[in-house]
């Protein structure tokens, strides 16, 4: 047998479509590839988007909206490694605007979809002879802040 692909699922109530046009404007190399619409008789009303079939940075997601019945949580996350602190400033407001912020630069966007939006270089950071400085300074913030981690790195 061959695995052709393996595609992040996201479910949503009935934003699949807004969601996926949002998350296409932020980053390059993104579109939305197709749409499919519920029909007659279908669990969603007819003519109504049922899955979203897209790609942000290169990456393939597919969108549904399958109702109240789940809920996105934490348990489920994008990261989102970023080369500078422009790039988190922008992607830290445009995905939080209208959800909510946490720690370690964590966030949940408008749609109840979680992002992390980190620092590219933060493995080598966590691995080198400061990670524990490293790591308690990222403990202390919220939006991850490039120049506090390379003080905390020495």
């Amino acid at each position: 047998m061959t695995v052709k692909a393996i595609i992040p699922f996201l479910w949503f109530n009935s934003e699949a479509e807004d969601a996926a046009k949002f998350y296409v404007s932020l980053f390059p190399d993104s579109k939305i590839n197709s749409l499919s619409r519920y029909g007659e008789g279908g669990p969603g009303p007819a003519g109504g988007v049922m899955v979203v079939d897209f790609q942000i940075a290169g990456m393939r997601l597919t969108a549904m909206n399958g109702g109240p019945r789940f809920k996105l949580d934490e348990a489920f996350s994008l990261l989102v490694n970023c080369e500078d602190q422009a790039e988190i400033d922008r992607l830290w407001a445009a995905l939080g605007e209208g959800g909510s912020f946490s720690m370690c630069g964590w966030l949940k966007d408008r749609f109840g979809l979680s992002w992390q939006i980190n620092y590219a270089q933060m493995d080598r950071l966590m691995t080198g002879p400061s990670a524990a400085k490293v790591m308690a300074a990222m403990m202390t913030m919220s939006k991850i802040d490039i120049g506090k981690l390379k003080e905390a790195a020495g």
